[in-house]
């Protein structure tokens, strides 16, 4: 495991979760908090990405359905994991509106109710922020995919700037609370390669978002072939 992640381990420590009144509160008000940064290009980057979807699609922690819009239309299944029941409801309000075909599962990222090697893409779109077990997750997602799978990403990362990694550790607790269980200091890019994902990334820039969560990585992620067979 890399220093970064190290340090965001043990300030995750010090952390309780967020209650589950906040969170069915945190459901009603994600849309509004996150609508300006949407179209100040989250809204454009979530339809680049997903452009690449193919095949079965499996989406972990897939909230209101901010994704719902940009999924191809030739994609052969879609289906959209949710452990948040107020999350969840939204999301099939959303799935009525969009009039798309696609099944909520509940399910955290950590235990997915699908069998080996059976989808085609994993999207995770801020979400590896969320998750108790990143690792865990991760490894999920490398159980379930294809040999030829691909995991497609939008994610808030531990920043490089030492500056603002120091804000984001010493505002861990506070923003947990507040944002449904999101580690802002979390190094999602280094996870990734600890746990034998191979990935091309862009950095970027969440605009219209607090600065301890603008630092971005969009893009592609592929298991190494030892995975398959662990």
């Amino acid at each position: 495991m890399t220093e970064n992640a190290s340090i965001e381990s043990t300030n995750e420590l010090q952390a309780s979760p967020p209650s589950a009144a906040w969170l069915r509160i945190f459901a009603l008000a994600y849309d509004p908090f996150l609508w300006l940064g949407e179209i100040a290009g989250m809204r454009r980057r979530r339809s680049t990405l997903l452009g690449g979807a193919r095949g079965r699609v499996v989406e972990i922690g897939a909230g209101t359905g901010l994704n719902i819009a940009h999924y191809p239309d030739e994609i052969a299944e879609l289906m959209l994991v949710e452990p948040e029941p107020g999350m969840r409801r939204s999301l099939a309000r959303r799935l009525q509106r969009h009039g798309r075909v696609a099944r909520i599962v509940d399910a955290p990222a950590e235990r997915l109710p699908l069998a080996d090697a059976s989808v085609d893409t994993v999207v995770s779109t801020l979400v590896l922020c969320t998750v108790n077990d990143p690792e865990l997750a991760l490894r999920e997602i490398a159980r379930v995919l294809r040999p030829d799978g691909q995991l497609l990403f939008i994610e808030h990362v531990r920043a490089s700037s030492r500056f603002l990694a120091a804000c984001q550790d010493f505002l861990l607790t506070p923003w947990r609370h507040f944002a449904g269980g999101c580690r802002c200091n979390r190094a999602t890019a280094d996870l990734m390669r600890d746990c034998g994902f191979t990935i091309a990334a862009d950095d970027a820039v969440w605009r219209g978002m607090p600065s301890i969560v603008r630092p971005l990585v969009v893009g592609r992620a592929t298991r190494l072939d030892k995975l398959a067979t662990e």
